[in-house]
């Protein structure tokens, strides 16, 4: 076996001698186990893997690395979507997942305090009985873990009217990336002073590592209703989203799919969408059973305006779990018509979605790949799917520069290049297209004030480092990451 470099080594003593026997792993063939999240393009094999259990053993294996200034990472259950759990070659990545308790649940105060690897759904089943649940909602949500979720500021289909995971923190514990322990955040409704956490929340690991969320209960709504739509095309069922949202009607989720990411579905879970369908809405509306019932009366018309030639409303819980299995479903389903694919993630005006997707195609087509569109159609939060055979040559190429262009297609429309998965390492060369190198620099002293040495999931989010205490500012030369081979500039 090779040797480790003289830091990672030191810090593989120290964990070692602190951590319990089977924590500390440097096994290759164990490591190539953590060598990407579920952006399965991106690989990078640890030099060191740790089983975090409690917050002891993540301050022991972050002070041990700022010590011998070794780069770490926190994962949990490696379900992202653009390579922010991507481990450093030379590093430490601490695997939050067997770090699960609920520690605390007031349903009184709407309020739970959780552990980083809690499965986000397991959250609400602990809650439910108590009349609560916890709204955010990500595809992965059977799997993915708070810690996460708060990493990555994830949504999910009922973001729409719930609002994405910063809404729901109220506190949490921190082990900064020099090892010292600290709380942001506050029980309290409304808290004076800077929102540190709303930094913290969404920083994607970049600031440190969380060892407890205190997260925000939602009361289980009176009436949830939820129907399918069949429409001919993506146009109609856009004009219906916009006929909804501009009647102000805010349904809890309200979903669009394509032919292709359809046929995707059926061919995996067997959802019966509407046959021939082009395109097809799944709406949802919740909350007082009065409203729900006029809202939903209202919803269906405007569907039927805009050319629906079905609507399927759900009867019980059951139909509900079926018409949302083929939506939940999608981005794995696509495996089942294509060998592989990228999901991208961007934002554009919900008014835009007829001419983006039509444009999206256009690229789609002159680059000899094929893209399946699912998105949360109320916030006009894209999941293009990149459909590509990496035997064939130069397919692969085509379709990540399709994927760049889908971004650059969002951000022509006044849109974003990310929605909810993220920057992490596969979106941070597009950070220039949206943000100047002024923006990109104040950005980059935040991230120095927490990390000053830039151990902390470092290669994330921004294209090239900045070295903390150096004046922001254009630069004549070479940056000295860059020039050290550390960094590149995009």
């Amino acid at each position: 076996m090779t040797q480790p470099a003289a830091p990672i080594a030191a810090v593989l003593e120290q964990l070692r001698s602190a951590l319990a026997p089977g924590r500390v792993i440097d096994d290759p063939t164990q490591l190539a186990t953590y060598d990407c999240d579920g952006l399965l393009h991106y690989r990078v094999t640890p030099a060191l893997v740790v089983l975090a259990h409690d917050a002891d053993d993540v301050r022991l294996a972050v002070r041990a690395c700022a010590q011998h200034g070794v780069p770490f990472v926190a994962r949990g259950s490696g379900t992202g979507l653009s390579g922010g759990a991507l481990p450093h070659a030379d590093g430490v990545l601490l695997v939050m997942s067997g770090f699960r308790a609920i520690t605390a649940v007031s349903a009184r105060d709407q309020r739970a305090v959780v552990d980083p690897g809690v499965i986000n759904l397991d959250v609400s089943a602990r809650t439910r009985p108590e009349g609560y649940y916890f709204a955010p909602d990500p595809s992965s949500q059977q799997v993915c873990t708070i810690g996460g979720n708060v990493a990555e500021n994830s949504g999910g289909a009922h973001c729409l009217k719930y609002g994405f995971t910063a809404a729901h923190v109220l506190a949490a514990d921190i082990v900064l990336p020099d090892g010292e322990r600290i709380t942001l955040g506050t029980t309290a409704p409304d808290a004076p002073g800077y929102d540190v956490l709303g930094a913290f929340v969404g920083s994607e690991g970049t600031l440190g590592i969380a060892t407890s969320v205190t997260v925000r209960l939602t009361r289980t709504p009176a009436a949830v209703e939820t129907f399918l739509v069949g429409f001919a095309d993506t146009d109609s069922a856009g004009a219906a989203v916009s006929a909804i949202i501009g009647a102000g009607i805010v349904p809890a989720a309200i979903e669009m799919m394509d032919a292709l990411a359809i046929e995707a579905a059926e061919a995996a879970v067997a959802c019966n969408y509407p046959a021939g369908a082009g395109a097809v809405l799944v709406v949802e509306l919740d909350g007082p059973s009065d409203e729900v019932a006029a809202e939903v009366a209202a919803a269906e018309q405007h569907c039927r305006d805009a050319g629906a030639f079905e609507i399927r409303v759900a009867a019980n819980d059951e139909e509900r779990q079926a018409i949302w299995r083929g939506r939940k479903s999608a981005f794995a389903a696509v495996g089942r018509i294509s060998p592989d694919y990228i999901v991208q993630d961007g934002v554009i005006p919900r008014t835009a979605l007829p001419e983006v997707l039509r444009s999206m195609a256009e690229l789609a087509r002159e680059r000899g790949v094929r893209v399946a569109n699912v998105f949360h159609a109320g916030d006009g939060n894209l999941h293009p799917l990149v459909l590509f055979d990496e035997r064939v040559p130069g397919q692969a190429a085509a379709a990540e520069d399709a994927s760049g262009a889908i971004l650059d297609l969002c951000l022509e429309h006044g849109g974003s290049i990310t929605g909810e998965h993220g920057v992490g390492a596969d979106k941070a060369k597009h950070m220039p297209k949206m943000f100047t190198a002024e923006d990109l620099g104040t950005m980059q002293l935040v991230r120095c004030a927490f990390d000053p040495t830039g151990i902390s999931n470092p290669g994330k989010v921004f294209p090239t480092p900045r070295l903390c205490g150096e004046v922001p500012g254009k630069r004549s030369a070479a940056h000295p990451v860059q020039a050290a081979g550390l960094g590149e500039v995009f």
